[in-house]
């Protein structure tokens, strides 16, 4: 497997950090004010694309994206940060759009392709699967990739962070969330799970699982 130079840091400005797996490469992009992740995946075997997440600066996108076209753009949730740059990112590539039915009338386009929880969504001869996360939106959703022979990747959108559940706006919607990661993500992947987040630095499950009781005590 490919990738070992892989980091995850990033800065807004500042090159892609690129991991090259056997069937997928994934290109982290930090964007925009807010210092948002947007992620490209890529099929090496046909070159089809997806992006998740057309947060901000479309110019610097369509760099990362290239002459090779892209096929989607998922959008994990309906806030603002997140999609700034999609309706540009759209409308100059053809791309389809993707995104939870519950969060996507928020979206300033119209979702080609609503997805519920365990959908699949194709990348080339690879695909993702859907995990919807109920809490920090009522839409939110990660898209899990299991790396053949590997580990699996995960893309969380602002439902899992380093050091905690993604900001909620109420304890029910806390425990809501919590729930669904304890339930969804937690118990159902390993610890070499790689996590990719809608912000800031990536982590590993085995990081974050032994402080699941922490967050669930502390209420954030």
């Amino acid at each position: 497997m490919g990738g070992v130079t892989y980091t995850g840091e990033t800065r807004v400005g500042g090159p892609a950090d690129t991991r090259a797996l056997d069937e997928l490469t994934i290109s982290k992009l930090a964007v925009g004010p807010m210092d948002n992740n947007a992620y490209l995946l890529r099929c090496r075997r046909s070159g089809e694309a997806v992006l998740i997440d057309a947060a901000n600066e479309a110019d610097r996108i369509f760099d990362l994206v290239g002459e090779n076209g892209l096929a989607r753009v998922v959008t994990t949730h309906r806030h603002g940060d997140h999609w700034q740059a999609l309706a540009e990112v759209v409308g100059a590539t053809g791309a389809r759009t993707v995104a939870h039915p519950a969060d996507g009338g928020e979206l300033p386009v119209s979702v080609d392709e609503p997805v519920e929880h365990g959908a699949r969504i194709p990348v080339g001869e690879s695909e993702l699967s859907v995990i919807h996360l109920r809490g920090h939106t009522p839409g939110s959703i990660a898209l899990r990739y299991d790396e053949p022979g590997g580990r699996t990747h995960l893309f969380t959108g602002d439902s899992l962070f380093p050091g905690g559940v993604g900001r909620t706006g109420s304890p029910e919607d806390f425990r809501s969330l919590l729930g669904d990661v304890e339930e969804r993500v937690f118990a159902d992947l390993g610890d070499d799970t790689w996590v990719y987040p809608g912000h800031g630095k990536d982590t590993t499950l085995g990081a974050e699982r032994p402080h699941l009781g922490e967050w669930r005590e502390r209420g954030w």
